[in-house]
């Protein structure tokens, strides 16, 4: 199959066209340059999202990329920053993570692209869930940062074109993603844990979802395959590895990868809330200590599709890779 991949140097897209190049397929690989580094096989088209005075000249580059491409697979986005530091938020996310994503999408619809594959966010379903109430697939959206806004505008906005064209859409919202070549909290965190740093977090007893690398790619290769999964037309899922875990046993979880015993010591979670509120850190706090549980039952009455890669696993491979 030809594929059409954007964000193609990305952390996700990078990772998923080396794997549709290794079992055969064309991938039509979307980037800023053309100079990029990309995978061996990929066919580099050049554009960039968001400027409005340049929109002839983005559709036209989108036009060629989209040439005899049978799926497209949409990974760019504006991503969620802590410090946002833009006049306007909303109106920098929505130009890129909605306005682009639909202009993409009608353009392939257009062209006699066969299905559609958004990445999207868990934000859309909120920030953080209630005990034992874990996010699903049919819950009502609730983002409350301009991110998770766009992103759910922009899942709106494909569903819509979807009733209205012979493409079909398919949506995944993931939550934090991890694997080889993570950077950002995931990639501090894993630093302190190697280099023994005492970290207060021997209390913390919270239940959030990530998902490996290697497990997002593998949903996402299934969900873009219209004869393998054609139940996946006009859905929404949500992907995660097939058990939560607290941040002390990620943290415990880490330094077992690195053969080393986690240097955890207990301070109660309420103060280090209090602090970190203080601080200006309540979103990272909530991220630390809060709650976001995934629920992907879904994944598996619909697709016969389960996590293949576990935690410990993948923290191995990214160790092995580094």
């Amino acid at each position: 199959m030809r594929y059409l991949v954007t964000g193609a140097t990305g952390f996700v897209g990078q990772a998923l066209t080396q794997a549709l190049i290794s079992q055969g397929h064309e991938v039509h690989a979307l980037v800023r340059n053309k100079e990029a580094d990309l995978p061996i096989g990929a066919i580099a088209f050049e554009a960039e999202f968001g400027k409005e005075q340049a929109q002839p000249r983005l559709i036209n580059q989108l036009s060629e990329a989209l040439q005899e491409v049978e799926v497209v697979i949409h990974t760019a986005a504006r991503v969620h920053v802590m410090d946002e530091t833009t006049a306007d938020p909303l109106s920098e996310f929505r130009a890129i993570n909605r306005d682009a994503t639909l202009l993409l999408a009608e353009l392939a619809a257009q062209t006699g692209v066969k299905r559609f594959v958004f990445l999207s966010s868990i934000k859309v379903n909120g920030e953080k869930t209630e005990k034992d109430k874990p996010f699903t697939a049919e819950d009502t959206p609730h983002p409350t940062d301009p991110y998770g806004v766009s992103k759910l505008e922009a899942e709106q906005g494909l569903l819509e074109l979807s009733r209205k064209t012979q493409m079909d859409v398919v949506i995944i919202r993931p939550p934090l993603v991890y694997g080889p070549g993570v950077k950002a909290n995931f990639a501090v965190m894993m630093k302190w844990v190697k280099r023994g740093i005492p970290l207060p977090f021997a209390c913390v007893d919270n239940r959030r979802s990530l998902v490996a690398l290697d497990n997002l790619i593998d949903f996402i290769e299934l969900c873009a395959s219209p004869s393998r999964a054609p139940n996946a037309a006009n859905e929404v899922f949500l992907v995660a590895d097939t058990t939560p875990v607290s941040t002390r046993e990620l943290l415990q979880s880490i330094a077992a990868a690195y053969g080393q015993k986690a240097r955890l010591w207990p301070l109660p979670v309420r103060l280090m809330t209090m602090g970190a509120t203080l601080l200006g850190k309540k979103a990272l706090s909530e991220r630390l200590f809060g709650n976001l549980e995934v629920d992907t039952r879904k994944n598996k009455n619909v697709l016969s599709w389960q996590a293949k890669t576990s935690l410990t696993q993948q923290l191995k491979k990214m160790i092995e890779t580094t």
